[in-house]
């Protein structure tokens, strides 16, 4: 039998109540599940959203009886619900349960947490900087700054005969048969200070090859006198470390250091013939960044044997099928053709600069740097037909390079006895500036010939027809 609004309702078994969740103070609606975040109870509806959700509409005749009551009554039996829902808060869901709800997105109400206050305090040294800095404090005590007492206390050995390099014994290795050889490759764990205690250099894991220029003198010296697993202080003056520049920004021109070296492993090299092309282009770059290193430092020798290292990389037999590939070990080689000239340059190794120069040409013959070097040289030889057909030839490359003008002039003055102008000798002077001085300017005419042309500045047009010389018209 179908009841009649209002009628029956009193004599209906009330209809089940959803189960509560302990701690919560309200029951779960229907569709409602908990959901526990960072350790707080919320309910999530049945769209997978967190929050306070509105409240389900049952079907059972109790609600459409109520909707049939007096709006007085609805609002009054509301309100009666409220506070018995307060009474019945538990005392664990007051504001230490760090929840209120003031509001969100869809109900105009935020969520806020209470966290309790965090502090984070500095970490402390690392037990192997601790236990570095107390080796320190049994051989110079508390304080720092005295180096120069230990270049010639006893206990220490002398690395090299000038007792700028000494070596103190910690705990003993494997043997003077596990002392590593040249061209192996060691991995060493490094810690190093200045005189004032800073430390300086940090390595748990360095890895190098002996005598490839990889590190300062002090540590490829110095690891090649050691036993595998052996621990010293190696104490070495700027000779052998980074020298009257220094390294910026912490370590200071002319400054010593004191290193503890442990030498953790020692194994051949590999094969550079089995390495895939990427792993040796990536290593050669790395022996040409050292190259780069020792020449800003004017270490011209130990520059070029970088670079030649890099160079004896990239040369490694194995057929690179990768056009892409081929072409960038190419360039590579290039590169360090280049910078290895300039350091033979730099040594007055001529013979090695023509034959590094002409190595570029023979893989780019449009590489205007091996061009300019190579002119000059068979310029200061004598050689002036094949000098200047080289130069003409990176002229029509670079018409704007300031150190071609002056070689090209310094030629054609020289054939018509003249006195020459002495020629730029960097490399570097390639590069025209925005503003010059009276400079001579070439062009080459239709046939071959030579135009000497007297340029005021960059600013003002050609002036005065200098001289015009014949000249081959060959190619290189």
């Amino acid at each position: 039998m179908e009841l009649e609004p209002g009628q029956g309702v009193a004599a209906q078994t009330p209809p089940p109540q959803p189960p509560r969740v302990a701690g919560s103070a309200e029951p779960l609606g229907a569709g409602l599940r908990v959901c526990r975040v960072a350790g707080l109870g919320l309910a999530e509806g049945p769209a997978g959203m967190i929050g306070p959700q509105p409240s389900p509409q049952l079907e059972d005749p109790s609600a459409r009886a109520k909707a049939h009551e007096p709006l007085e009554m609805r609002q009054a039996g509301k309100e009666g619900a409220e506070a018995s829902q307060r009474a019945n808060q538990p005392a664990s869901a007051g504001p230490a349960a760090a929840l209120e709800l003031e509001g969100s997105p869809c109900l105009g109400r935020v969520v806020k947490f209470l966290l309790p206050h965090t502090t984070i305090e500095a970490p402390l040294p690392q037990e192997e900087e601790q236990q570095f800095y107390q080796g320190l404090e049994r051989l110079l005590g508390p304080k720092y700054g005295r180096f120069g007492q230990l270049f010639a206390a006893a206990g220490w050995a002398d690395v090299t005969e000038d007792r700028f390099l000494r070596k103190l014994l910690v705990r003993e290795g494997q043997g003077e048969a596990s002392r590593p050889q040249p061209g192996q490759e060691v991995t060493v764990k490094l810690l190093g200070v200045l005189e004032d205690g800073s430390l300086v250099e940090k390595d748990p894991a360095l890895t190098f090859t002996l005598e490839q220029g990889d590190v300062i003198q002090a540590l490829e010296l110095g690891v090649q006198s050691m036993q595998l697993g052996e621990v010293s202080f190696l104490l070495t003056s700027f000779q052998y470390a980074y020298g009257h520049l220094g390294r910026d920004p912490d370590i200071p021109s002319d400054a010593s250091l004191l290193y503890e070296v442990t030498l953790l492993q020692i194994r051949d090299s590999s094969d550079l013939g089995l390495l895939p092309p990427s792993t040796r282009i990536s290593l050669s770059k790395q022996k040409r960044e050292r190259g780069n290193f020792h020449f800003e430092r004017e270490e011209y020798q130990r520059a070029m044997q970088s670079y030649q290292l890099a160079l004896g990389i990239l040369d490694s037999p194995g057929a690179v099928r990768d056009k892409r590939l081929a072409e960038e070990l190419q360039e590579h080689q290039v590169k360090c053709l280049n910078n290895c000239a300039a350091s033979q340059l730099k040594l007055q190794l001529f013979e090695e600069v023509l034959t590094s120069c002409s190595a570029v040409l023979h893989i780019d013959p449009d590489n205007v740097k091996a061009l300019y070097r190579k002119g000059k040289l068979l310029s200061e030889r004598g050689e002036d037909q094949e000098a200047m057909n080289i130069l003409k030839r990176a002229l029509q490359l670079e018409p704007t390079a300031k150190a071609i003008h002056a070689e090209l002039s310094k030629l054609a003055k020289r054939q018509k006895g003249q006195p020459e102008r002495p020629a730029p000798t960097d490399v570097d002077d390639l590069v025209q500036p925005a503003a010059c001085q009276s400079t001579w300017v070439h062009r080459l005419g239709p046939t071959g010939t030579l135009v000497l042309l007297l340029h005021q500045n960059s600013a003002s047009p050609l002036q005065s027809l200098v001289a015009v010389t014949p000249m081959s018209a060959s190619k290189i």
